[in-house]
């Protein structure tokens, strides 16, 4: 994480430094790696004790957060607190992607795998494509379970499908290569 602090109208002290860097530690453990820089901006003005922080994280993440008070404590907590509630909203959008594309279901030969994508209306399913000849793709699809088979033909090399057709009979379907 790359850290800029900022001091106008004043010079920061070594107790100082330390303070901003302490409490951005609690955003440094909760965002890990995505935390690209982070930029404090402290200001004094007159009683008012300003601290201004804009944080940028991975994906072209910016937060900003600000804070002010009568110490330079609280405003740093006060501006720290906003972050850390919009890390937090950012990180549970970043899982919640993760989520949503999950495996949803196994085939109970472990042949295939469907996937949810993010529109509910397609269904992407992967197979593992198994050698095996027509006969015996034709027969799995025969005993029932699958409305077709994909397989590499063992004597062509290629991937065919068999599936049922409409009237009841069984299709081959070899593409050219």
């Amino acid at each position: 994480m790359q850290l800029l602090i900022t001091a106008r109208h004043f010079d920061i002290t070594p107790a100082l430094r330390q303070l901003v860097d302490r409490r951005l530690a609690k955003l440094e453990r909760i965002l890990n790696d995505s935390l690209v820089s982070v930029q404090v901006v402290l200001t004094l003005k007159k009683f008012h004790h300003i601290v201004d922080i804009t944080l940028h994280a991975r994906g072209d993440h910016v937060l900003h957060g600000m804070g002010d008070d009568t110490a330079w404590s609280r405003a740093l907590t006060e501006a720290v607190d906003k972050l850390l509630h919009q890390a937090k909203t950012l990180k549970g959008k970043w899982a919640e992607r993760k989520r949503r594309t999950r495996v949803v279901a196994k085939a109970p030969a472990a042949s295939r795998q469907e996937v949810s994508v993010d529109r509910p209306s397609v269904r992407r399913t992967r197979y593992v494509v198994k050698p095996m000849t027509v006969e015996d793709a034709a027969e799995r699809v025969e005993q029932g379970g699958d409305a077709f088979v994909v397989f590499r033909n063992e004597t062509t090399d290629a991937v065919n499908i068999v599936y049922r057709r409409k009237d009841g009979q069984l299709g081959l379907i070899d593409p050219d290569a």
